[in-house]
């Protein structure tokens, strides 16, 4: 028995040294599809397929610029200026995509542009920027969306008028315990609605942000909750769930007005912020114990950074403008970056996300 033991142990350690640990990435981009690539963790590169670009499995549609994923279904918008914009249901097996179904992203006006999505199982949201909207689904036993089920106008009334004029939404955010819906409105506000068994209800701004922030994404960890400004260029620190503002630190020192998106570390250490426009790159902070953070570093990167994800010793970079997922090595100790070299070309990458 003992010797029975030992074989399985040798077994399992060879088993164990030929596995390559390797996560499913999904790139959103503004072109005609998504992609799925297998991605190596260890060599900090994709696993090349035989679909374009090394993809192992491409999900026609039109301009999938952000995705949510929940189990084996990805939901993917279809940024359109029209009636047109969608969001679409895939259902992912690993070597390609099946559709499971679309539905509009608004009523025949206020869908335009759905740029966010997110999922909390039960419920869809999608922040439309064009129409000015938040939009919510119900999610069918498999996976499928339902019809809209509500449709939340925003309102203008920030300072600056050529980008503010108009009502613009960016984000919508679930609470982990799924009894509020986050989202940021282009009043240089906060806004929540409840989620109930019926749906959502009860919408309410739940924190003023300074003038001329224009806020564009949101992070909850903890009782902290992170909101990025894309003209003001900062990030602002707000107490959950009492909604206090404790914190507004600058990322972008150029003015460029074009911060895009903020994630944290997996170890909640650091947190990144990706800013375009000039000075391309990404801005460093160190979180400290009580979440306000302090800058401590910047890494410059290709052209139009707008979504990244960040993993234990890589952070991916899509960049639009320069048609390439960036590959920086992560120092975990002081959350600096180093351009790798390795590329993944895609056509307008704006997303990315590894499972």
């Amino acid at each position: 028995m003992k010797r029975v033991f030992i074989l399985l142990a040798i077994l399992a350690s060879v088993c164990a040294c030929g596995r390559r640990d390797v996560h499913t990435l999904f790139v959103g981009t503004y072109s005609d599809g998504f992609y799925a690539f297998d991605f190596d963790l260890a060599k900090g590169e994709i696993v090349a397929a035989g679909e374009e670009f090394g993809a192992v499995a491409k999900a026609p549609m039109p301009n999938p610029s952000f995705l949510a994923v929940e189990g084996n279904k990805v939901y993917a918008v279809s940024e359109m200026p029209d009636s047109s914009a969608a969001v679409y249901a895939w259902r992912y097996g690993g070597g390609g995509f099946e559709l499971v179904g679309k539905q509009p992203s608004g009523l025949p006006e206020g869908g335009e542009d759905p740029c966010y999505v997110s999922t909390n199982g039960q419920l869809l949201a999608l922040a439309n920027y064009g129409g000015g909207t938040l939009s919510v689904f119900k999610l069918r036993s498999d996976g499928s969306i339902a019809p809209l089920d509500s449709l939340i106008y925003s309102s203008a009334g920030g300072p600056d008028l050529e980008r503010q004029g108009s009502p613009h939404v960016h984000c919508a955010l679930f609470t982990p315990d799924n009894k509020l819906l986050f989202s940021e409105f282009s009043a240089d506000a906060i806004g929540a609605v409840d989620i109930t068994p019926a749906g959502v209800s009860h919408y309410r701004r739940v924190a003023q942000l300074p003038a001329d922030f224009g806020p564009r994404h949101l992070l909850l960890k903890g009782n902290t909750l992170y909101c990025i400004g894309e003209l003001s260029g900062d990030v602002a620190v707000y107490t959950y769930p009492e909604m206090q503002l404790r914190q507004v630190v600058k990322a972008d020192e150029s003015g460029a007005r074009g911060a895009a998106d903020i994630h944290l570390s997996p170890d909640g250490k650091f947190l990144y912020a990706s800013l375009r426009l000039r000075q391309d790159g990404l801005a460093v902070f160190r979180v400290q114990p009580d979440g306000n953070l302090v800058k401590c570093g910047y890494q410059l990167t290709g052209t139009h950074p707008r979504n990244f994800t960040v993993l234990e010793k890589w952070v991916l970079v899509a960049c639009r403008d320069t048609g390439q997922i960036e590959v920086y090595a992560r120092n975990t100790e002081n959350g600096s970056l180093q351009d790798t070299g390795r590329r993944i070309n895609v056509p307008k990458p704006v997303f990315v996300l590894s499972l």
